[in-house]
Formats: structure tokens, C-alpha cells, sequence
């Protein structure tokens, strides 16, 4: 298997940092690239926050972070990331950005690293044809947030090398996290049954059969839920949301999958949840309140 000492992680977002957070804190060097480089120093800052979190509640040390920190450099240049072992790619969900990202740092990659990519979604099979290496790629679907979230979904491409696959198994473990196999079927297993659930609740709100506080307390009280699915949509991000439904409907083309016109007319609306301030909630004063 390769021996990974280096992980290049594209996209300083909140997954991608989430992603460079459990990387270094375990011990491996963290190369951190955004097409931004304000959003690469936003990253990191918010590592560091989560980190002294972390230490506030007796999870880590404050030597294990200050170790972590140091271990995570900025890569303003994407050409940098093709010297790691492994390159994790952690942007948008949408699947020609993935691809030109891949595209882009193809030449510039070691004849032994291997390429990962975050996405909750889309085909791991297409992303590994446009490199010239479909065989050491692999999905590595990490859940947010990641430095809480025990999961990491690994998904094989129809050209995935048993090595690749046991390598990405054994680094996933490293980071302390349990590792669930999936197939390269739309949305994998983890989003192929959450984000229909939060469709459906979202079409339950648009038909009237109940108001967002209704639906979200019935399903936590009902179901056991930790946060209601209109909450939770809000929590991923309606605009990602939406793409999983859209990957769902075009690649199984089941009509149950068909992206209800409410959530499309929210993320239309930039309505996109917490990032954006609004969402099925308004998070712009100081307690969340229903926005229909």
C-alpha cells in the first residue's frame, strides 16, 4: 500500500477544512488549496477555532493542537498539492467543477499519488475518467461536521485498484473514523435515504399538511430525530439539497426522486440555510424563527 505522509485537501470550505482538521490532528502533513486564498486563511482560522473547542472540552490537548496547526500549510498554487501522496478533492457540489479540478491538476501529479474526492453524490466511475489514473481514485465521502461525525463512506469506481480501496480503508480508520462500503450508485447510501426524507418534508410543507415547526418537532419527537429535516436541510446547505435530488432524478430517473418546486424556489431565492442567513428559518437575529 502507499505510504501516506502528505494530504493535499482542495477546497477550504466548511468541508474541506473540517477534512484538514482530522487529517493533521492525526498526525499527517496537510497541504490546504482554495482557488481563494482568503478563504485558504479563513479555513485555517476556522480550524483553529474548532481545535481550541476541542481543547475547551477536554478532547484534545492543547500540545496535540498546536502539533495539528503547524502540520497544515497553505497551497495557493493547485500545482503544490500534486507533490502529496494523496489528494482529497473537497469542492462544490457540481460535478464539471470536480472534473476541471482534476483535469487541472493532473499534470502535475507524482506517479504514485492517489486522488480522492469528497463528493456525496456524483459518480466516482465518471470523476476517475477525465485523469489518467482511474484506478488509484476512490470516493472518500466524509459527513459534516467532520470533526464530530464518525462516518466516512468509501466508494469503489468500476476502475478502482483493490490497493487504492484498502489503502483509502486503512487512512480512513486512522482518523478514528468507521469506515461503511458503498456502490458507485447516485448519492451512495448515507444521502440516497437522508436528503429524499428532507425532500419529502419539504414537499409535506409545500402541500400545507403542516407549518416548519410542526413538521421538524414531529419528526424529532416522533421519530427520535437529533434536528428536524427542514432544519437539517438548512444544516447542509439548500443548494446542496437540491443537487443531490437533481443526481438522484437524472440518474435513476424515478419520478419519487424529482426535487420538490419549494426547494427550488428557495435556492433560486439564495435561501440556501445558515450559510446564507436564511433558509427554512431565518437565522439573522439572535433565536432561528420559521420563514413560512
Amino acid at each position: 500500500m502507499v505510504d501516506i505522509k502528505t494530504v493535499g485537501v482542495i477546497g477550504a470550505g466548511q468541508m474541506g477544512s473540517g477534512i484538514a482538521h482530522v487529517v493533521a490532528l492525526a498526525g499527517y502533513d496537510v497541504l490546504l488549496h482554495d482557488v481563494s486564498p482568503e478563504r485558504i486563511d479563513q479555513g485555517i482560522a476556522l480550524i483553529e477555532k474548532n481545535m481550541t473547542r476541542q481543547v475547551g472540552r477536554g478532547l484534545i490537548e492543547h500540545t496535540a493542537m498546536e502539533a495539528a496547526i503547524k502540520r497544515i500549510k497553505a497551497a495557493p498554487e493547485l500545482q503544490t498539492v500534486g507533490g502529496s501522496d494523496l489528494a482529497i478533492e473537497a469542492a462544490t457540489e457540481n460535478e464539471e467543477t470536480k472534473k476541471n479540478i482534476f483535469k487541472a491538476l493532473g499534470p502535475h501529479l507524482g506517479p504514485k499519488t492517489l486522488l480522492a474526492s469528497n463528493t456525496s453524490s456524483i459518480s466516482i466511475t465518471r470523476l476517475a475518467s477525465v485523469t489518467d489514473r482511474p484506478d488509484r481514485f476512490i470516493g472518500l465521502h466524509f459527513m459534516n461536521p467532520v470533526p464530530v461525525m464518525k462516518l466516512v463512506e468509501i466508494i469503489r469506481g468500476i476502475a478502482t485498484g483493490p490497493e487504492t480501496y484498502e489503502t483509502a480503508v486503512a487512512f480512513a480508520q486512522s482518523l478514528g473514523k468507521t469506515t461503511s462500503n458503498a456502490e458507485d450508485f447516485p448519492a451512495f447510501i448515507v444521502n440516497r435515504v437522508l436528503v429524499p426524507m428532507i425532500n419529502e418534508a419539504i414537499y409535506t410543507l409545500y402541500e400545507g399538511v403542516g407549518t416548519v415547526d410542526a413538521i421538524d418537532t414531529a419528526l424529532k419527537l416522533g421519530a427520535n430525530h437529533p434536528m428536524g429535516p427542514l432544519e437539517l436541510g438548512d444544516f447542509i446547505g439548500l443548494d446542496t439539497v437540491l443537487s443531490i435530488m437533481n443526481v438522484l432524478h437524472e440518474g435513476l430517473a424515478d419520478s419519487k426522486y424529482r426535487p420538490c418546486p419549494l426547494l427550488t424556489k428557495y435556492v433560486e431565492a439564495g435561501w440556501l440555510g445558515r450559510k446564507s442567513g436564511r433558509g427554512f428559518y431565518d437565522y439573522r437575529g439572535d433565536v432561528p424563527v420559521p420563514t413560512r
